[in-house]
């Protein structure tokens, strides 16, 4: 299967409309890939686009960490960013 080339889009609406558009193919593209060995986990995240932040971690939270967030499917770091994001929408509901 040809290579789809994915446009860039002005807004999520147009972005959206054309993932909609274009199902079938993305999911044929996807099931060739998964097929082959290519699809990975975080394989389709874009990168780069937080800026890397270093923090010092108890290693038993780090440990905590992974086996919490492989039950959910997901990347330690990610999930550590997850409850970084959620604790601290709740500190800002709090405090207004």
């Amino acid at each position: 299967m040809a290579t789809m080339k994915i446009p860039k889009f002005e807004n999520e609406t147009e972005e959206a409309n054309w993932l909609y558009e274009n199902r079938d193919g993305l999911a044929q593209a996807f099931l060739e890939a998964a097929k082959e060995g290519q699809v990975r986990r975080g394989s389709a995240i874009p990168r780069g686009i937080t800026p890397p932040t270093t923090i010092r971690l108890d290693p038993e939270d780090i440990s905590r960490a992974r086996a919490l967030a492989e039950r959910r499917g997901l990347r330690y770091q990610t999930y550590l960013k997850m409850l970084i994001h959620e604790a601290l929408e709740q500190e800002e509901r709090r405090a207004s």
